[in-house]
């Protein structure tokens, strides 16, 4: 395990999704394919969103589609062992063993959580499982209400020590305009100063996950603070994992 390098992938709502209201089971069976075909250069830590997304498949709650935190706190506590029960599934078809790991923000902050945390995952990856990880949204909001899991990637690659993390969405990478608004806009393939670049960034919620491009930039500050090298990629491309890795499409990539 010490010879390979370590890489945490972060896959958001949307991309989980296909882009419909639904979970894709396609979509994890490809993501668990192409992390099947790198696992013997590369340690995977998985981070997910999607409980949510998942248990509007199965549940109805009132006023659930709007602004109300606890509806979707319900709604995520619904969802995410259904989502989990999915990765099993289809991981397990192809003889991955997957493990879950259940995070808040407190966990990063204390000294004797961040070390059991660590240890964990440490341990996981030894034993040759995959930790998927998500927000605890039970007792913590701040991806529900603010950034779909990508400052928790973050923090999970620096606590992790991880070599790359790679945030799977919906996009291409940083442009110089929000490329759905401008199509005119020009993909920025390499970022050495986030601070360049905030002045690019023009949201545009698609009513999936809750992460732009503003949570992703703070999730670079983070990785390039630590050393970390962080690319964006789009989860539509085929192979989008290793080909990223290979250079084989257009991203954008922080550091390394």
């Amino acid at each position: 395990m010490e010879q390979k390098k370590k890489i945490v992938i972060k896959v958001g709502t949307s991309t989980l999704t296909g882009g419909s209201n639904r979970i894709s089971y396609a979509t994890i069976e490809n993501l668990a394919r192409q992390i099947l075909s790198i696992r013997d250069r590369y340690n995977v830590i998985l981070v997910s969103s999607g409980a949510i997304a998942t248990a509007r498949q199965f549940a109805e709650i009132h006023q659930a589609g709007t602004a109300q935190i606890d509806s979707k706190q319900a709604l995520a506590a619904i969802g995410q062992p259904k989502l989990i029960r999915i990765f099993d599934e289809v991981f397990g078809s192809l003889g991955l063993q997957v493990a879950q790991c259940l995070l808040t923000y407190r966990d990063f902050d204390n000294d004797t959580a961040r070390e059991n945390v660590r240890n964990t995952l440490h341990k996981l990856l030894e034993f040759g499982y995959i930790p998927i990880i998500n927000e605890n949204d039970t007792v913590a909001v701040d991806e529900i209400i603010f950034g779909d899991n990508d400052k928790l990637s973050a923090y999970v690659a620096i606590i992790s020590e991880a070599d790359l993390l790679m945030l799977v969405t919906d996009i291409d990478g940083i442009y110089t305009q929000n490329p759905h608004l401008h199509p005119e806009a020009e993909l920025i393939e390499n970022v050495a100063d986030t601070e360049a670049v905030k002045a690019f960034i023009e949201e545009r919620d698609n009513g999936l996950g809750t992460g732009g491009m503003t949570s992703k930039i703070y999730a670079a500050e983070l990785c390039l603070r630590h050393g970390l090298e962080m690319r964006i990629v789009n989860g539509s491309r085929p192979a989008f994992i290793s080909g990223a890795l290979s250079g084989a499409f257009r991203h954008t990539r922080f550091g390394g």
